[in-house]
């Protein structure tokens, strides 16, 4: 019985995962390498079109005119995000760098900072070809915030992280982020994410969190035409509207042919796209959000995000399967 026990195992190994790793080459080291060093140079950030809008123009209203346009701050606070200082610090770390290039431009300081980072209203862009379809992957993950951390003991006051929700398409680039408190379902910030993309969709892959009736209807209400790719619930059974639904025909083809042949079917895989985003992210960025106000960690979260979208338009690896 034993033995029978440890080749039923076996061969649930071998059906599940390939007998080797694929190999890659990368095929632009070289510029690929250039393009991390880059990274960290100052002068991707501080642009002359950054220091030519560095003073707002007039608002014609009555009262005092703001000092600094929302692209300076916006450059200012990205510049913290990069180099993980507190706000006195990156006020300083400014104030250097405009005495090393010799820009008589003035600096705001961290209470300035602090008050304007939660009323800029800053918006992921990045470029896409119009003859490209639109695939939309979309997953979340946990960041700790100022406040208990997960270890403090006693009676809690409320959770030291908060959720960040992000969308990706095929190739990498963050389409819509947002932010929730941790007790919000993953399922219930689909609108938000789905109101910030103007373009149609070709497909919505995400995982059993959005396994949801409303998040079907947000997506078909945005594109009627949307292939939808959610891992249905290890419960899940066909509904009994006399509809085949989509949802219905994934969950039939898991009760036929098992839930590992429909995920490399449907194309569920490139789930791992968004969760290699998460990885970036908390790897440049870090694993919490700085900013102590709810507003000002909605704007950190999609400067960080325009950080990375930066990063990918700056330079990206290139590589081939290697036989």
């Amino acid at each position: 019985f034993i033995q029978m026990e440890d080749v039923m195992k076996e061969l649930h190994k071998r059906s599940r995962n390939p007998k080797y790793k694929k190999k890659y080459k990368v095929t632009n080291w070289k510029e690929y390498e250039q393009s991390l060093c880059n990274r960290g140079s100052l002068t991707l950030w501080i642009s002359p079109s950054v220091i030519k809008s560095w003073k707002p123009r007039s608002s014609k209203k009555r009262g005092r005119q703001q000092r600094f346009s929302d692209q300076a701050i916006e450059t200012i606070l990205s510049l913290r995000l990069i180099f993980h200082l507190p706000l006195r610090q990156t006020e300083g770390f400014v104030t250097s760098i405009f005495q090393l290039m010799k820009l008589k431009l003035p600096v705001p300081d961290h209470t300035t900072l602090s008050r304007r980072g939660k009323t800029i209203r800053p918006k992921i862009s990045c470029h896409l070809s119009p003859q490209k379809p639109l695939h939309i992957i979309v997953d979340s993950t946990g960041l700790s915030i100022h406040g208990e951390g997960p270890w403090s003991s006693g009676k809690k006051k409320r959770r030291g992280w908060r959720k960040l929700h992000l969308s990706i398409d095929n190739e990498g680039r963050i389409r819509s982020s947002c932010t929730s408190k941790w007790y919000i379902k993953d399922g219930n910030r689909v609108s938000p994410l789905l109101q910030q993309i103007k373009e149609p969709i070709a497909s919505f892959t995400g995982d059993k969190g959005y396994d949801q009736s409303t998040v079907y209807n947000h997506i078909l209400g945005h594109t009627p035409d949307a292939q939808i790719i959610i891992h249905p619930r290890s419960n899940a059974v066909i509904s009994d509207k006399g509809k085949w639904t989509q949802r219905d025909k994934h969950v039939q083809k898991i009760l036929d042919e098992g839930v590992h042949k429909w995920r490399r079917e449907s194309g569920y895989y490139q789930q791992s796209k968004v969760e290699n985003t998460f990885y970036r992210y908390k790897t440049i960025l870090g694993k919490k959000l700085r900013a102590r106000i709810e507003e000002s960690r909605e704007v950190e979260a999609i400067l960080g995000c325009k950080i990375l979208n930066r990063f990918l338009e700056f330079g990206r690896c290139e590589s081939m399967l290697v036989a």
